[in-house]
């Protein structure tokens, strides 16, 4: 079971901070941070900081411990905001989008393979291969794009040069059947005119 937020981790929510400024909300995230509180929410959106190690908790416990609850209920996790959405689009029989959005290693694609974990996990046990059979086939897809579209950067080994949408297709039981990638913002890059200018055209 995930355990309980005290006062010593800050506000699990920035909408409880009295005072809303830049230097409040970035002494709360830090606070969260060297507590090894990696997510804090802003109502229904949740803002989550790479670590840069692994941290204990992900995996099956934590997952029952969101399965099937309240946003609110535990502390703040992708898990949480996995099991809102896939509660909608089953309630709704509507699309349901989850947006991840970051900065260059700001850890998007793990943040991805979390989710469908957690998707994973929570649909029908009787179609838990077929499940993992499009989990993997989307995750493994990665590597084939980080060779064609993946670089070096000031700030990140291994950096995506490309926007992905994912998109994964659920039948009427919200058991996942397939799905597909595609990618946009593919960075072009040329020099210009024998000055060793860069520009980039999206």
């Amino acid at each position: 079971m995930a355990e309980l937020e005290g006062l010593e981790f800050g506000k699990s929510d920035f909408v409880l901070l009295d005072e809303v400024t830049m230097e409040q909300f970035m002494e709360n995230l830090k606070l969260r941070f060297e507590k090894g509180r990696i997510y804090t929410y802003i109502g229904e959106v949740v803002v989550s900081v790479n670590p840069y190690r692994q941290m204990d908790i992900y995996g099956k416990e934590t997952i029952e411990a969101y399965r099937g609850r309240e946003l609110y209920e535990n502390p703040p996790h992708l898990y949480a905001v996995s099991d809102a959405a896939y509660k909608a689009m089953k309630r709704r029989a509507k699309d349901t989008c989850i947006v991840i959005s970051g900065e260059s290693g700001a850890g998007k694609t793990e943040a991805s393979k979390y989710i469908m974990q957690y998707i994973a996990a929570i649909t029908n046990p009787g179609q838990r291969a077929e499940v993992e059979s499009v989990k993997n086939v989307l995750l493994k897809s990665n590597c084939v794009l980080e060779a064609f579209g993946n670089a070096k950067t000031n700030r990140n080994d291994n950096s995506s040069r490309f926007g992905k949408y994912m998109d994964i297709n659920f039948n009427f039981n919200g058991d996942p059947t397939g799905g597909h990638i595609n990618n946009y913002l593919l960075e072009k890059v040329r020099g210009g005119e024998g000055r060793g200018t860069r520009y980039v055209f999206y």
